[in-house]
């Protein structure tokens, strides 16, 4: 899967001389999170709902309705963004996209055709979409959790195991996954599984040896 395949196409962007309140107004009322930053056609930076408010005086402060609206009206879009920014491609794998995201602590990405322009953004939104289309969590079915031995032929003998039932996905970890408790040399298969035989998947997959956790 792609990132322009989930990617949300032609966002709204702003110039860096954009009021930082014109800017929290476009995120309010268009449910966003991030705004990519445009100047002569380039990105040049992104900025954040949370980076905006920070920027906001609090109800706290002593400066009088004057001061404040006129401390709002100077302050700009450019002062808050982040830069350089960190980017996706549309023609990358989604789940680069998402280590990136991983890697650098961030929400989103804006996306960047092949001529080095803007076409899309990128966010964690949409990574969920595209795990739990992976996952065929929409399509039903009965969900396995398979652990077996890291070797060659392991995934032939258990899908040779779940026929006549169909696989609509597949993922697989390893023992170094966080959090599981998986011994050396084994692996873990969550496999989805649709249509004729489905309620005694389960029973056909252990009679040839293999552990179904679930």
């Amino acid at each position: 899967m792609l990132v322009r395949d989930w990617m949300t196409p032609d966002p709204i962007t702003v110039m860096p001389d954009t009021p930082v309140m014109d800017a929290l107004k476009i995120l309010k009322e268009r449910g966003f999170r991030r705004l990519p930053v445009m100047q002569d056609g380039q990105l040049v930076g992104i900025t954040t709902r949370k980076d905006l408010k920070d920027a906001v005086p609090s109800k706290a402060t002593t400066l009088s309705v004057w001061e404040l609206n006129y401390l709002l009206s100077k302050l700009t879009v450019a002062e808050m963004m982040a830069r350089p920014v960190i980017t996706a491609s549309e023609s990358e794998y989604m789940e680069d996209a998402a280590l990136r995201m991983q890697e650098h602590a961030v929400g989103g990405l804006p996306v960047l055709d092949d001529f080095g322009q803007l076409c899309g953004i990128i966010t964690i939104t949409d990574v969920l979409r595209a795990f739990t289309n992976i996952m065929g969590l929409r399509e039903g079915g009965k969900r396995l959790t398979l652990d077996m031995p890291d070797v060659p032929g392991s995934l032939a003998r258990a899908t040779q195991a779940i026929q006549p039932s169909n696989i609509i996905s597949v993922a697989t970890y390893h023992k170094d996954a966080e959090h599981e408790n998986i011994g050396a040399g084994r692996r873990r298969f969550v496999i989805r599984v649709t249509g004729e035989g489905v309620r005694d998947v389960r029973a056909r997959v252990r009679a040839v040896g293999i552990d179904v956790l679930d």
